[in-house]
């Protein structure tokens, strides 16, 4: 059995066709459509006749998802999808049996199932791409709350408040075009000219600019883990993204997470920080088991 799997974001649109062992036959990356939703169906659609092998299709997307009734209820990064039954529409596309779900729900129930999360009753899951998803494991069961948005860090609010916009919320803020945002400014570069390895390789031979820009990125990040592990009280944050896959990411969100806990005056329960096993595919795996989950006979 195969099944097209598809992950998208704000930014691209990922696919690959999957079995149930996870053996990919094919797979590949396109621009997100950002016309709106018809444009998004038809893309979606084509890569479905290209893979015509495949028994369903898997859709990871960003924003508030109802996976019962397959609907979008806010888009995320793709406000278009707004309000949108969005199985339904792909339905009329591609004949064929259609799951939907929320990306870092994906994510988690990729690294639940089969990762970083499996045999843990209780973790987390960040996921940093165009924006920053979130989602949370309790007892060992993906926990999507009453309106479906449990995890939802995007919409945290930062700097007291004021202005709900790109400064003031944790998903726009931080997620990895921001992070790049900063690095070409401080080096007065073309943002165009810079990606994570650009930054990462910086880093590694100690450029003031890429280790300020690394610092000022995990220790913001930092805080947000310290906040929901107090309120949340899990035994593993596991991070995905592409930033994820840097151990200099990963080792000084670490540390900047020790300063805090170092710098408090109460004796606080910590979780482990982890980098997610599958990564960017993560949610492709996660799409997948949710898949299976409905529709395996």
């Amino acid at each position: 059995m195969k099944v097209l799997t598809v992950d998208i974001d704000g930014t691209y649109l990922r696919y690959a066709c999957m079995d149930e062992l996870l053996n990919i036959s094919r797979r590949g990356t396109i621009f997100t459509p950002q016309d709106g939703r018809d444009a998004l169906i038809e893309a979606v659609g084509r890569l479905f006749e290209v893979v015509d092998d495949a028994q369903g299709i898997a859709v990871s997307m960003p924003g508030i998802i109802d996976s019962a009734r397959g609907y979008c209820a806010m888009g995320g990064a793709l406000r278009y999808n707004d309000d949108f039954y969005f199985r339904d529409a792909l339905t009329k596309r591609c004949r064929t049996k259609i799951h939907v779900e929320n990306n870092a729900k994906c994510a988690a129930m990729a690294e639940a199932a089969v990762g970083s999360l499996s045999g843990v009753s209780d973790g987390f899951v960040l996921i940093f791409s165009t924006m920053v998803g979130g989602a949370l494991i309790r007892d060992g069961k993906l926990s999507k709350g009453k309106h479906f948005a449990a995890g939802e860090v995007s919409y945290i609010i930062l700097n007291g408040g004021g202005k709900l916009d790109d400064e003031n919320l944790f998903g726009r803020s931080f997620g990895v075009p921001k992070f790049l945002q900063r690095y070409a400014q401080a080096k007065a570069a073309d943002i165009e000219t810079v990606d994570l390895l650009t930054i990462f390789d910086a880093v590694k031979h100690g450029e003031a600019e890429a280790v300020d820009c690394l610092s000022w990125y995990t220790k913001a990040i930092a805080a947000q883990i310290f906040n929901l592990q107090t309120i949340l009280d899990v035994e593993i944050f596991s991070i995905g993204g592409d930033v994820a896959k840097f151990p200099a990411f990963m080792s000084a969100l670490r540390d900047e997470l020790q300063k805090l806990y170092a710098a408090c005056p109460f004796r606080l329960p910590q979780a482990e920080i982890v980098a997610s096993k599958f990564l960017y595919d993560a949610n492709l795996i996660g799409a997948l088991q949710c898949w299976l989950h409905n529709f395996k006979e």
